[in-house]
């Protein structure tokens, strides 16, 4: 599946065991997101179109109104990448 770079960051970070926070507006639609690692540091290559694709292909999910996390799709997406530590 072709996966762009922003995406294939931001899902290499959400299967360390990262999450997407967002906040909605009054309608209920999201307007802001903040995408933390593990560590709680914020990628900023994750934006809102970036979101907005990642969850159409169903690569993420919320479970009961919480973090966006990686779903299994999402992680069979995801290539393998060397971690830096």
């Amino acid at each position: 599946m072709n996966i762009s770079k922003y995406e294939q960051r931001t899902l290499h970070a959400l299967a360390q065991g990262g999450a997407i926070h967002h906040r909605k507006n009054t309608e209920g639609h999201i307007i802001e997101i903040d995408c933390m690692n593990r560590d709680g540091w914020r990628l900023e290559d994750c934006t809102l179109a970036i979101f907005q694709r990642l969850r159409r292909r169903r690569f993420i999910s919320s479970q009961d109104g919480g973090p966006y996390r990686i779903t299994r799709d999402g992680l069979a997406a995801v290539r393998a990448q060397l971690d830096n530590r």
